[in-house]
């Protein structure tokens, strides 16, 4: 498929009913391994990139480049849509924003989600109007571009303390979707009663995120099949994943500079085989 063509199918999984993972991705070759299960669509995880390089999950932390660069190699190794994980949109003006989309696009993907997180200790989330004009920003660039696009609208209410996150996301997602935003995301949405009620109150498509280290916070016992029956339209697993990897670093590293064995091998996926999945994959 071409650019065009994975922008119409990841538009297309968005106004159905049914509910599609997206498992997020941090390089070629994770990206590679996830979209041999069949998911419908990949998205990158900011979170897994900064790891990568050695940087913390900060936006200020890896460069705009470095990450537009990360995500061009993932959406230039798979011929699923891809959707970026861009942050805050790296600027506080919507025209940096709108850049940011723009900038994406010509890397190759099809889709991006914008959160509202501000940075700012003393103001976590961007004031409602600039958020809001920042999200109408990313609709101009996408829709200028020519490229069907998804444009997710984040909001990190439940994430930074607010004092009525329920509220708070349900008003800003509206807004967002009023600004052009195709889907809203929720992070931090924590139990059935309280998603089911997200999905009835918003008007648009709910992403939900799974697999948080903090259960209380993630929902991560439920399933997607569970998800779907509440209305959800889309799960991530944002850089749970990369963190799950970095965990059999850690845990390998301890037992070789403790013990000095080495059963963290058992784990590993034999070179011969590793290697003719990327062969068949890169059709080399």
């Amino acid at each position: 498929m071409n650019q065009i063509q994975r922008g119409l199918r990841f538009q297309q999984l968005h106004t159905t009913d049914s509910i599609f993972l997206m498992p997020n991705a941090w390089d070629a070759g994770s990206a590679l391994m996830l979209a041999s299960f069949g998911f419908p669509a990949i998205a990158t995880t900011s979170a897994g990139v900064c790891f990568s390089l050695g940087f913390p999950d900060q936006e200020a932390a890896v460069s705009p480049e470095a990450m537009l660069e990360r995500v061009g190699s993932v959406a230039a190794a798979i011929q699923l849509p891809v959707s970026a994980d861009l942050q805050a949109g790296y600027g506080t003006h919507p025209e940096e924003v709108g850049s940011t989309i723009q900038r994406a696009i010509a890397a190759g993907v099809v889709g991006a989600n914008i959160e509202d997180l501000s940075g700012n200790p003393s103001q976590p989330l961007f004031a409602l109007d600039n958020a809001t004009e920042r999200i109408r920003a990313a609709r101009r660039a996408a829709d200028a571009s020519g490229i069907p696009f998804v444009l997710t609208a984040r909001t990190d209410a439940y994430l930074t303390g607010a004092s009525q996150p329920f509220a708070e996301a349900v008003r800003r997602c509206n807004e967002y979707r009023e600004a052009g935003a195709d889907c809203l995301f929720i992070p931090g949405a924590s139990d059935p009663e309280s998603i089911k009620a997200l999905v009835r109150e918003i008007d648009g498509p709910l992403t939900v995120v799974m697999g948080l280290a903090n259960s209380t916070l993630a929902g991560s016992a439920m399933t997607v099949p569970q998800l779907g029956a509440l209305g959800v339209r889309r799960v991530t697993i944002g850089g749970s994943l990369a963190r799950a990897t970095y965990g059999l670093i850690r845990q390998a590293a301890a037992e070789m500079a403790g013990p000095g064995s080495f059963t963290f091998a058992n784990q590993q996926i034999p070179q011969g085989e590793l290697s003719r999945f990327f062969a068949e994959q890169r059709k080399v």
